[in-house]
């Protein structure tokens, strides 16, 4: 690991500000993904700026009837909460289907939400990684890419997201709260956060530099029966090969969102309009444009079977 610098932030402000101040500098909250990613040399700052001091921990209603949850509050506890588990039973299975226990008393929201992806390659500093080192190449094009997206990729990156979290907060319609290094906050949709790869995968997301994420807010419940079904190559401790956030409405509507496919938790209005049609249906709209590898064409009938036992467990 290399050398750096520390400092402890005031309130979400000052911490925008101070990053915006020093560009190598890094938030650090649980640092569940980023401690790791320092020590690989895969991500070097020189300067981390420590936000668990900020109070942004706690889960309150909103006015419109939904909750804001703080950056801050651990996996453990946003899984736990009475509220989550009793309206947004989708968020709740899936905070607890991601990592171990330890990790999740450890990962914040807004951290969870910004987890860098797993793909080896990128772990793998003798490797060419667009995502790592801008047009150095992508190893896993051509490589052994099993566990990378079928849809939504680039001829630069055909990594996946590895958030579990994410998909749930994405069929949910969450949104993000920020504030800038001026002091301007904004709000970002779930749907817009995240990135497609396009020719520059090493920007993930449409934050600016040094803009903080702040909190997550969760619309009014939507009811329905809420489902999370993740696939993996063993019973924990493991990141999706698919995963399957759904909510579906006694009348058969609803909606879906993937993990595991795509550079960010894929979702189409186009499938959602087709779920009382089946799953079969579903599929066909949300993979319209695949381009599977040889490795991981299997990623195609799974998602689709892993939907159709969530539908069948929603419909009872």
């Amino acid at each position: 690991m290399k050398p750096f610098t520390y400092e402890r932030a005031g309130s979400p402000a000052e911490a925008a500000a101070a990053a915006a101040r020093r560009p190598e500098a890094k938030f650090i909250a649980g640092g569940t993904n980023l401690l790791d990613l320092m020590k690989l040399q895969i991500e070097t700052p020189a300067h981390l700026i420590d936000v668990n001091g900020l109070k942004l921990d706690t889960i309150e209603p909103t006015q419109e009837g939904g909750l804001r949850i703080g950056a801050l509050v651990r996996n453990t506890d946003l899984a736990a909460d009475e509220r989550v588990r009793r309206d947004y039973g989708v968020l709740s299975r899936a905070l607890l289907a991601g990592a171990s226990g330890q990790l999740r008393n450890r990962a914040t929201t807004a951290g969870n939400l910004l987890q860098r992806t797993r793909c080896p390659y990128f772990y793998d500093t003798n490797m060419a990684c667009n995502k790592r080192r801008p047009g150095s190449g992508c190893s896993a094009i051509g490589g052994i890419n099993r566990q990378h997206a079928v849809v939504g990729a680039s001829e630069a990156c055909i990594a996946t997201h590895p958030s579990d979290m994410a998909v749930a907060m994405r069929v949910l319609d969450a949104s993000i709260e920020t504030v800038k290094p001026q002091g301007a906050t904004r709000t970002i949709s779930i749907a817009e956060l995240h990135r497609l790869p396009g020719d520059t995968p090493n920007v993930e997301t449409v934050l600016e530099a040094g803009e903080l994420i702040t909190a997550v807010t969760l619309p009014r419940p939507v009811g329905g029966s809420q489902q999370y079904r993740k696939v993996r190559d063993r019973a924990s401790y493991a990141f999706a090969l698919v995963s399957v956030a759904a909510i579906v409405q006694p009348d058969g509507s609803g909606r879906v969102a993937l993990g595991g496919v795509a550079h960010k938790p894929w979702r189409l209005d186009a499938a959602d309009a087709e779920m009382p049609r089946g799953a079969k249906a579903v599929a066909g709209k949300l993979f319209a444009d695949a381009k599977p590898t040889e490795h991981n064409a299997f990623k195609l009938p799974l998602a689709e079977r892993a939907l159709a036992s969530v539908l069948a467990d929603a419909r009872g």
